[in-house]
């Protein structure tokens, strides 16, 4: 292998010779790869994820805060489930391979549609784990914001698409992996990422680098980052911290813009019949209308929140992403044709939040919600099962039937079984698959076990679209 792969590119802070130098060597890594890496027979790609499961990432990973950019050296480990595995598809993205290998041994690196592909240069047996080490950088098109002061760019962080600034399985949900993540940012800087930082070291160019580890395996679309100056306040709630971050808001008003967590938390741990899965739970205050979940926190934009904070209809943001704590991130649906799983249950939650702070009337109202998005779809000619493996429209479907759809499900649940059994049946549910996937059939059980009931028609309707002798009328 032609020596100019032996580096890793690494963006500087500011501009200069490290800048150009870097340039330079990046044509050369690019030329290499064109010569030595992706010579030989290509082999078509796979699915992403086919034929093997990821057991751990290992990320090190400098970000460019004002370029928004990314260079990474990621170590992943990975398990084949059948024999003659002959390549390695992850999910694609825009960055640049810079070198690869297998064990140690050079492999070649093709990005065709939706994957990015490694080819194997001897296939593997079933059952052998092998360490696949990349080196990369580039500018992800996706999952990468900045949240700076009057768009000041001077903080970065991540929202939901982590395969475009890392390599990994962006849609399998049910392969669950170990994660930890080195930070190299600019000294002075704070860090968010998923779990607990374990580290904060000098770096020999006068940065920092921050080391995170995640306390249990997660689906790779939880993985995340943030990084900035950023203000923070704290509480506890039982055994657990709740830490409050942002760059566009002090202290104070963090304390009073996430005043309602605690509450939550409790409720939420008493619907679950489990406390929040996390040690530390953190909420990163941005610019905008973000509200998306990561493992271990949230990410939450200013115009997403309560501008009062005794508004019901106002009230979801950070009730919905605490809520996948337990409903998405601890249990997990195994592929995305059980999405709903995941979103529909935290929609119906939500909706049951807002029933316990505000009263009845704001849990109606919520459903409402609910069954006007629906409407709407099947006013377009779309309505289709919960469980339904087809491919949606647009995302405004999906969701209106995979979100809306999903929680009045839950609700027609909640009315045919009764409180008692239904929210034993949700407790059981949550207690027995906790850091484990699911599937529609994995709620139906654990129902029927609680009620006593045959649930078999319900679901046949609703979930898995077919009609069977007393199959109720779906709303």
């Amino acid at each position: 292998m032609p020596a100019e792969v032996e580096f890793f590119v690494k963006p500087s802070f500011g501009p200069g010779p490290r800048g150009a130098l870097a340039h330079v060597k990046t044509k050369l890594v690019r030329a290499a790869l064109a010569i030595g890496l992706l010579t030989g027979p290509a082999l078509a790609a796979a699915a992403p994820g086919e034929g093997f499961d990821v057991t751990g990432y290992d990320l090190a990973l400098t970000p460019d805060i004002p370029n928004g950019t990314v260079a990474g050296r990621e170590i992943i480990t990975l398990r084949a489930t059948r024999d003659g595995l002959q390549r390695l598809d992850f999910s694609g993205n825009g960055l640049t391979i810079d070198k690869a290998t297998l064990d140690g041994v050079p492999v070649a690196a093709r990005s065709e549609g939706d994957s990015l592909g490694f080819a194997l240069g001897q296939p593997l047996r079933r059952g052998r784990t092998v360490r696949l080490e990349v080196l990369y950088h580039g500018r992800p098109t996706r999952g990468l914001s900045g949240s700076g002061p009057s768009g000041s760019g001077t903080s970065l962080y991540t929202s939901y698409f982590a395969c475009d600034w890392m390599i990994c399985l962006q849609d399998q949900f049910g392969d669950k992996a170990a994660f930890s993540l080195a930070l190299h940012v600019p000294a002075g800087m704070e860090t968010l990422s998923v779990g607990r930082r374990m580290a904060r070291t000098a770096a020999p160019d006068g940065g920092e680098v921050h080391r995170w580890t995640a306390p249990r395996p997660y689906s790779a679309y939880l993985f995340g980052f943030a990084v900035g100056r950023f203000a923070r306040a704290s509480e506890r709630v039982g055994s657990a911290r709740l830490a409050y971050l942002s760059e566009v808001a002090d202290a104070d008003a963090l304390k009073q813009r996430f005043a309602p967590t605690g509450q939550m938390v409790r409720f939420f741990a008493d619907k679950a019949g489990a406390p929040l899965p996390v040690a530390e739970y953190s909420q990163l205050l941005v610019k905008g209308r973000e509200a998306q979940e990561a493992a271990t926190y949230s990410v939450l934009g200013v115009d997403a929140l309560a501008t009062n904070a005794d508004d019901p209809a106002q009230d979801w943001a950070i009730a919905h992403e605490l809520a996948h704590q337990w409903w998405g991130n601890l249990v997990t649906c195994a592929t995305l044709k059980d999405f709903w799983l995941n979103e529909g249950v935290t929609t119906f939650m939500t909706a049951a939040w807002k029933e316990h702070r505000y009263g009845r009337a704001a849990y109606d109202a919520e459903l409402a919600v609910a069954r006007a998005r629906l409407d709407k779809a099947r006013a377009a000619g779309f309505d289709k099962p919960l469980a339904w493996d087809g491919r949606y429209p647009n995302l405004a479907t999906r969701r209106a039937v995979q979100y809306s759809k999903g929680a009045l499900f839950m609700d027609h649940l909640r009315t045919t079984l009764g409180e008692r059994a239904f929210w034993s049946g949700l407790r059981r549910y949550t207690r027995a698959h906790a850091g484990g996937v699911v599937t529609s059939l994995d709620l139906q059980r654990a129902m029927e076990a609680s009620s006593g009931r045959d649930l078999g028609p319900l679901f046949a309707e609703w979930v898995f679209g077919t009609e069977a002798p007393g199959s109720v009328r779906r709303p």
